[in-house]
């Protein structure tokens, strides 16, 4: 039996909604229920009476549900006198961070918080940004740092997660220059040779903002997917051999435009997103770290600063067309 499986099933007994709890646990609603349905085998009884809507619990389901949040309190308490005994851990703030933001995005922020805020002892964590998001919903981490956009939000209760936005992120599309410094491939491309194209691997979020930038191109654009994987910086590394187009991060790219050997691919075809840093709300029998208190409260000031954002920790990310060679 696996603990996420009797968070799963607290979250289903206070949402009486299977889908409901699936988006709050960022699984497939079907991937909830075989969670959920383990459980019961473990259990050996049925704990949902699924013959009723909303959900309601059996008699069985009632007691786990009360037994559950014991257990999971006892657990969360015990992690927490566990991590005590390391005081040297208590002065690590921990984030949870993909991929694409722990190459690029993050190396300079902790600079810049050095300079304004102080000096910080961080450990990176570096995932997928849906596993990102897992150690946040599972207290693995004070804090995470992940893009965001509104076609794509997170499921993530506001009444028990807070949000600080860091900056902003630029997409766009880029393309090994040839000798000349024009690129080797220039969109749109036509219908009967279409240009190779670096993609993300399916379910990567830079690849769901990709979809969404092409579907609502104004003029057809025609690719051939030719290589695909998870990270912006294996996209970028195939792309400075002049294998394709790749939709790269700006902050991934900024150095290799400057030097004009990447340039821009095509017409404006970009998107702009969020940069946010987000956190469980600490109660009373679950205080954040002190460092990561103090850190957390230095940002949400900058943000609510009169005439300042939280965006001014950032190094600029400029536009792809402010960046020489970029057009």
């Amino acid at each position: 039996m696996e603990t996420k499986w009797l968070e799963d099933f607290v979250s289903l007994a206070e949402t009486r909604s299977f889908s409901r709890s699936a988006q709050l646990r960022h699984v497939t609603q079907p991937a909830f229920s075989r969670r959920i349905q383990a459980l019961e085998a473990w259990a050996g009884t049925d704990l949902v009476d699924r013959s009723s809507y909303p959900t309601r619990l059996t008699p069985a389901g009632e007691t786990l549900y009360n037994q559950s949040l014991e257990m999971l309190q006892g657990l969360q308490s015990t992690r927490a006198m566990l991590r005590g005994h390391t005081s040297a851990g208590q002065d690590f703030i921990e984030f949870a961070v993909p991929h694409t933001l722990a190459f690029t995005f993050f190396p300079a922020w902790v600079s810049t918080l050095r300079d304004k805020f102080g000096p910080i002892k961080s450990r990176l964590i570096a995932l997928n940004v849906h596993d990102a998001v897992l150690r946040l919903v599972e207290g693995s981490c004070d804090l995470l740092i992940s893009y965001h956009h509104d076609s794509q939000p997170f499921q993530l209760s506001s009444d028990r997660y807070e949000m600080v936005s860091l900056g902003q992120e630029v997409v766009a599309p880029f393309v090994r220059a040839n000798a000349e410094g024009q690129p080797e491939y220039r969109l749109p491309g036509r219908a009967g040779q279409p240009l190779p194209y670096l993609g993300y691997a399916p379910g990567a979020y830079l690849g769901r903002m990709v979809d969404l930038i092409l579907k609502e191109s104004k003029i057809p654009i025609h690719l051939d997917r030719v290589y695909e994987t998870d990270m912006a910086e294996g996209l970028k590394a195939m792309a400075l051999e002049g294998h394709g187009i790749a939709f790269l991060p700006l902050s991934a790219v900024k150095k290799e435009v400057r030097t004009r050997k990447l340039v821009s691919a095509g017409p404006d075809l970009e998107m702009i997103m969020d940069v946010r840093v987000y956190r469980e709300r600490p109660s009373g029998k679950d205080a954040a770290k002190s460092h990561a208190q103090e850190l957390w409260t230095y940002l949400q000031s900058q943000a609510d600063s009169k005439g300042k954002t939280a965006a001014d920790l950032v190094p600029p990310l400029a536009r792809v067309r402010a960046l020489p060679g970029a057009r």
